[in-house]
């Protein structure tokens, strides 16, 4: 026989509906109510004309908006260069931290070497480092762009990070995979490969998202360097016709694409939680 709800339950079932939408309708009300005071409050102030004219005109936006899309386009090609290559150092340098053989000893003590240093390094310190100081050097063989210092760099700073968020993902992995994997039969590094790694990786994805945000933002430290980005452009713009109009649009640019990431880091942190709540049952 298929299941039916009794008249209480619908009722019940009702009842939550208008409750939820009562509590949407009022927070709904409530957000256009603070949003509308800030927007009253910024707009009737004495000085909002001048604001809105050093800061929000039409006319610089619209002028400025060329040049900065084109150097926004360095800024995207950093961030997906940089990407697929942080993942693979960090957990390359997570994967050297965790080894317990002594014959891979340095390649462990090389490992935490690497994430101290890096983490201790300010991102824009190391831009400036490798962009000025390595070419000055004059090996030979050796490249002496701008952008792809400034890309090691990034991949430095950002792949330091992305290493402990792997190593905290691999240690989450409870022991008693690990110990039936070797009952198993299979080597310390078929364990990592097979069976800690997938899960560990699986766990850290919403973190990880979180990085990539941040890295797209610094992807705008490279002007420090003279890479005509995006913030670059903006600046160039600004200087030229002392208006702040293009540092609101390159601020929009980043907005734009860091926004939908945020959302799925979101989706993901709330995935991950059923996920693991369902299991818990």
């Amino acid at each position: 026989m298929s299941y039916e709800p009794s008249v209480h339950e619908l009722n019940r079932r009702r009842l939550r509906r208008r409750l939820r939408w009562r509590s949407s309708l009022i927070a709904s009300l409530v957000t256009v109510s603070v949003f509308a005071v800030l927007v009253i409050g910024v707009v009737s102030s004495p000085g909002w004309p001048s604001v809105r004219e050093y800061f929000f005109s039409g006319f610089h936006a619209r002028e400025s908006f060329p040049e900065i899309a084109r150097g926004f386009l360095k800024n995207i090609a950093l961030f997906l260069m940089a990407e697929p290559l942080i993942l693979v150092l960090g957990l390359a340098v997570a994967l050297a931290r965790q080894a317990r053989s002594p014959w891979l000893t340095p390649v462990r003590v090389l490992a935490v070497i690497y994430t101290d240093l890096f983490r201790g390094i300010p991102t824009i310190l190391l831009v400036l480092l490798l962009g000025f100081g390595v070419p000055a050097l004059g090996l030979s063989g050796v490249p002496n762009s701008l952008f792809f210092w400034a890309l090691v760099a990034l991949v430095l700073s950002y792949g330091a990070y992305v290493a402990e968020v792997f190593r905290a993902g691999i240690e989450s992995i409870h022991p008693s995979q690990v110990a039936s994997a070797q009952a198993l039969g299979l080597t310390r590094g078929q364990t990592m490969r097979y069976v800690v790694v997938p899960q560990a990786v699986r766990r850290v994805v919403p973190p990880l998202l979180n990085d990539f945000v941040s890295l797209q933002k610094d992807t705008a430290l490279v002007l420090v360097v003279g890479i005509f980005d995006a913030v670059n452009a903006a600046q160039d713009y600004s200087n030229y016709n002392f208006n702040d109009t293009a540092i609101v649009v390159v601020a929009c640019f980043f907005i734009v694409l860091t926004i939908p990431l945020a959302r799925l880091t979101d989706w993901l942190q709330r995935r991950v939680a059923e996920r693991e709540r369902s299991g818990a049952r």
